[in-house]
């Protein structure tokens, strides 16, 4: 009997074991699922939130895009405003316009005593002298152009001239602009108490300016062979790093030697260049140098490039020697290549060193001619006295009084600009053509004409000018909308 009970007992307390253990297992997988919820429902609450900030974002751009657009119909609203405003005044400006002439018909009928039709007779009458008038004056101008045939030939022989070469040319200033990598290299040119800038200027013969200007050392000198020098030494001693009294020295000495063999290969491409054949190897130097050389703010090497193909094409022309009359063009004006070094005048020094090197009697013929020293003998130094002319006088070539053109510029566009219907006029070519933008609404194509006429002759009866003015008068219309 007490096996049977403790049987009974064992089995009731397995049946305890195993339903807390079901108990148990089923509670952790209730856990298990709860938690899977909740980590679905925050994902939810995640993409719920993308989804709210990405609509608010649209809608902030669809905002956006509505104030734009009203922005923009109120900007062509504007516009469409500007434009029945101008369309109203130029409306009024005609409307008096019609009223005026028709006031000037009435008086001239009742003062005159004269009817309409005689009115606008007497007129047309006036107008046919003013045309009368302009009519003799393009007689006078072609008659002075018939005048001008005698000189048939030697006008031909310059155009030929000046028509086969254009050249390059450029103003040379006084200074040039060092750009440093970084503004602690001033310092360093600088050096201690100023001892390296000194040291620089001394050995290189130019002023060196250190200003606020941010990362830039201006180099300043009249002497443009020593400006390239010091240029060059400095660009060296920046991009070297070592910038001492000793090594600017040495760098100075090295490319002093290098800007001579240049000077020596840049002479001889251009006697090359040219067809010369042989020359003595300093006369090369010495063209090369002119590289460096400027007057009155033409570079003479270009100068001389100009005048040497002016002359070689005039002396063909004329049947001379075109080849030594080159030769005689890039050497007219080899003196000035040592006007720097040693004084004096570049004719003689010029023909000092061309006799000393043994050059053609017409090489020298034309160093002493082109500046009157000696009367011309040979074709070939005519053509360099013409082309050395041409090339001095041509536009843009030397430097003239800017301040007094541009005053005449300002004040001849100012007097146009206040003429009824002129929107903008602009002085170009020198001085030489006026270009007039006019108001399509204000201007027609036929009161253009007379608008032209009307400024020419302003111009002159109230400027001095020499030869002769264009005027050009533009119109233009214009239509815009805005597709949306």
């Amino acid at each position: 009997m007490e096996w049977i009970e403790i049987s009974l007992i064992t089995f009731i307390a397995i049946g305890i074991v195993g339903f807390f253990l079901t108990f148990k297992r089923v509670a952790k997988a209730n856990d298990f699922h709860k938690s899977q919820l909740a980590l679905h429902k925050k994902e939810l609450e995640l993409k719920y939130e993308q989804k709210l900030q990405e609509l608010e974002f649209k809608e902030r751009e669809h905002d956006k895009r509505v104030k734009e657009l009203q922005d923009r119909e109120q900007e062509v609203e504007k516009l469409k405003k500007g434009l029945d405003t101008k369309i109203r005044s130029c409306e009024i400006l005609k409307e008096q316009y019609e009223n005026a002439k028709e006031k000037l018909k009435q008086t001239l009928t009742h003062t005159l005593d004269l009817s309409e039709e005689q009115v606008k007779k007497e007129l047309y009458r006036l107008i046919e002298e003013e045309l009368v008038q302009y009519k003799g004056k393009m007689i006078r101008h072609y008659e002075n152009e018939a005048k001008a045939e005698a000189k048939k030939k030697a006008n031909y022989i310059i155009a030929q001239a000046t028509t086969r070469y254009s050249g390059e040319f450029a103003l040379e200033r006084l200074i040039n602009v060092i750009t440093l990598p970084n503004d602690e290299l001033k310092g360093r040119v600088i050096g201690k108490d100023g001892r390296n800038i000194k040291a620089f200027e001394m050995i290189t013969g130019v002023d060196v300016i250190i200003d606020e200007t941010p990362l830039t050392i201006v180099l300043s000198s009249f002497n443009l062979y020593r400006r390239a020098i010091a240029t060059k030494v400095l660009e060296i001693l920046i991009q070297d790093g070592r910038i001492q009294p000793s090594r600017i020295e040495e760098v100075f000495k090295k490319v002093s030697e290098e800007m001579q063999d240049q000077l020596l290969q840049d002479g001889e491409d251009v006697v090359l260049d040219l067809g010369l054949g042989y020359m003595h190897p300093e006369l090369k130097r010495l063209i090369g140098k002119l590289k460096y050389r400027a007057s009155f703010g033409q570079n003479v090497l270009g100068h001389s490039l100009e005048v040497a193909r002016l002359a070689g094409v005039i002396a063909a022309e004329l049947g001379g020697d075109e080849v030594l009359a080159k030769r005689a063009g890039v050497l007219h004006d080899i003196g000035k290549a040592l006007t720097q070094d040693y004084g004096g005048n570049h004719v003689d020094l010029g023909y000092e060193i061309c006799l000393k090197y043994q050059e053609d009697p017409i090489v020298l013929n034309a160093i002493k001619s082109h500046h009157g020293d000696e009367e011309v003998k040979y074709i070939e130094a005519a053509a360099v006295c013409c082309g050395d002319a041409l090339s001095a006088a041509r536009p843009g070539a030397r430097r003239e009084a800017l301040e007094s053109f541009l005053k005449r510029a300002t004040e001849l566009e100012a007097r146009i600009n206040q003429k009824i219907g002129v929107k903008q006029s602009y002085v170009i070519n020198s001085g030489k053509e006026i270009r007039v933008i006019v108001d399509w609404l204000m201007v027609d194509d036929n009161e253009c004409v007379v608008l032209a006429k009307e400024i020419a002759k302003e111009i002159e009866e109230g400027f001095q000018y020499p030869g002769e003015i264009k005027v050009h008068i533009i119109r233009e219309s214009r239509f815009l909308e805005v597709a949306h």
